[in-house]
């Protein structure tokens, strides 16, 4: 059974069951007529139609059953739980006269069906029309919030629209959830189900005869009281009785607000200062700090900068927490400000609201409303004495904090971090990204490359812990060396050769044979020996040019020039030689 607490409100009215009627002559007093209708019950049958209320008395309670006669045939059944009250509590007892809705005479088992929420739900229909059509008011409770408005309890489900929720337009229903209020019935439809309704309607009623009277009263400088009637972003409506004023969120706090909700809800009472009132326009301006001194005038005075101060935190973000010094004073730490050692992220971290913080003033701007705090400057920052502890080319351990993109942060004590960028890891891998080196918590040792106190900042380095191949590579060759390596891998524009150490140097494709190389692959594959000549050097980009061409080409010289060396001179003979020879022969 739905929970059925409308309250039509009409003169003359009087309440039946959760109901109020309207008229107290459209209910007779059940008290002395029970027992007439009780004898009445006993008499032959009376004349029923389906789809009618009609009364009957409880004659038995049976289980979850209760047994109700109503003068017919055989008695109707009505669960128990339709008599429940909204506590839970049984509300029905034998011997009470009901009203119910006969639905059906005999159902296929010959039982009368009956309906006690249906009757009730009829019931109330009926004084919904009522007060329709003398323009009453009824009562309800906001239930949700549904497409256009708002749902609402009457005894039975009604449709408040946003245009109707009050006299100004209303952006957030949100407050109106879960309260109770008067309202005029401006549509009824019970065969579609449908009731609409209107508290704008009721509102501009009883705030008429109100307005006239505030109006006269009204005078710039006056403190009045009011009702905040509603609270948007930019200040709060508050009803001074038949008239709106609008508060807003700059006059209400000599200090920072984020946010009218801040300090006042729907349904505060609360006293405020007339700013400005235009009489042709009926617009009032209100004031609430204009009450008090503006404590900014003499902040200079009594928070000078390098003082230290002891506040509350009212509010945190993300880049820091406001601490209030005083009401309407308020100043910000910085996340930069809170820690020397820590990175700080967000100020949620840190501190929570209401902790009681201990800052030193850093700057004070009494025209933008401004003080700026540190809570790191109260004690000692320890980064000053890094430079005394380490040393550049000092070797240390640590352990990895953090791990990104760029490198991978080693913290070597508490609050004291080094960065290992990820080109400082090793003299000749080609490392993308830390994490195939190190993970979080591993143990590492390292040089110090650099250190910068001021900034807090501090570069060690890895690969630093071994001597410099590339160094060493170039000190000990030079171009038109010949080398020796295999074949590291193979791309579309030649072949990278491992020479040893970690260190490759590139053979391009026009430098891997005399012959024109069609495809790579076929010719040349992974762990292949070549030799070759060194044509470049580059010991700034680590780069080695190497060409077997060169070598080949070489070679051929070489082996050219063996051959003529080898070589007798050719002598020219005569004709007095030729006669020589033949002699000998002879």
């Amino acid at each position: 059974m739905s929970q059925l607490s409308t309250l039509i409100k009409g003169k003359g009215s009087k309440q039946l069951g959760r109901i109020t009627v309207l008229d107290a002559s459209l209910l007779e007093d059940e008290t002395p007529e029970s027992q007439e209708f009780l004898d009445a019950l006993q008499g032959e049958t009376r004349a029923l139609r389906e789809e009618e209320v009609v009364r009957g008395v409880v004659v038995e309670i049976r289980g979850k059953d209760v047994i109700i006669d109503i003068g017919y045939k055989g008695s109707g059944t009505v669960n128990l739980d339709e008599f429940n009250n909204p506590d839970g509590t049984v509300g029905v007892a034998v011997g009470d006269v009901v009203e119910v809705l006969l639905e059906h005479l005999e159902d296929q088992n010959g039982n009368v069906r009956l309906s006690r929420e249906r009757a009730e739900k009829m019931k109330i229909w009926d004084e919904v029309e009522k007060a329709f059509r003398a323009n009453l008011t009824v009562h309800g409770v906001v239930l949700e919030k549904v497409k256009g408005g708002l749902a609402v309890d009457i005894g039975i489900r009604a449709f408040l629209p946003g245009s109707q929720v009050d006299t100004k337009p209303v952006r957030n229903l949100d407050p109106y959830l879960g309260k109770s209020f008067d309202m005029k019935v401006i549509k009824v439809n019970r065969r579609r189900g449908n009731i609409v309704l209107s508290r704008k309607l009721f509102l501009e009623t009883i705030n008429a005869n109100l307005k006239e009277e505030t109006l006269a009263g009204l005078e710039e400088g006056k403190l009045v009281e009011g009702t905040v009637k509603n609270i948007t972003e930019y200040g709060a409506f508050v009803d001074l009785g038949g008239v709106d004023g609008l508060l807003h969120i700059t006059d209400m706090s000599w200090g920072r607000l984020n946010h009218p909700s801040e300090m006042f809800q729907v349904g505060d009472k609360v006293e405020v200062a007339i700013l400005k009132y235009d009489k042709d326009t009926e617009r009032v301006s209100l004031g609430y700090k204009q009450k008090f001194a503006d404590p900014w005038l003499t902040v200079e005075d009594r928070y000078p900068v390098n003082a230290t101060v002891k506040g509350k935190v009212v509010s945190i973000t993300d880049y820091g927490a406001f601490v209030e010094l005083e009401p309407g004073v308020e100043g910000l730490v910085h996340v930069s400000e809170m820690s020397w050692t820590k990175k700080v992220k967000s100020a949620k971290g840190m501190v929570n609201l209401g902790d009681m913080v201990e800052a030193q003033i850093l700057q004070v701007d009494p025209e933008s409303r401004r003080i700026s705090l540190g809570m790191k400057q109260i004690t000692p920052n320890p980064w000053m004495e890094v430079a005394e502890k380490y040393q550049i080319g000092q070797v240390v351990n640590g352990t990895v904090r953090n791990i990104t993109e760029f490198g991978a942060f080693v913290e070597l004590e508490e609050g004291i971090d080094g960065l290992i960028h990820v080109s400082d890891f090793s003299w000749t891998k080609k490392i993308k990204h830390p994490g195939e080196v190190v993970k979080k918590g591993d143990t590492v040792t390292a040089k110090v490359l650099s250190l910068d106190p001021l900034n807090q900042r501090m570069s060690l380095g890895v690969k630093q812990m071994e001597p410099n191949v590339w160094e060493i590579f170039f000190e000990g060759h030079h171009v038109g060396d010949t080398i020796t390596g295999r074949i590291a891998r193979l791309t579309d524009f030649g072949a990278f050769v491992d020479l040893g150490e970690g260190i490759e140097g590139l053979v391009h494709v026009s430098e891997l044979s005399r012959k024109r190389v069609e495809e790579i692959t076929k010719e040349f594959a992974p762990g292949q020996e070549l030799t070759m000549k060194i044509v470049k050097l580059d010991p700034t980009e680590h780069r080695i040019g190497l060409s077997v061409k060169q070598y080949e080409m070489d070679q051929e010289r070489g082996d050219l020039e063996a051959a003529k060396s080898s070589l007798q001179p050719f002598k020219k003979a005569t004709l007095a030689d030729a006669f020589k020879n033949v002699e000998r022969e002879d």
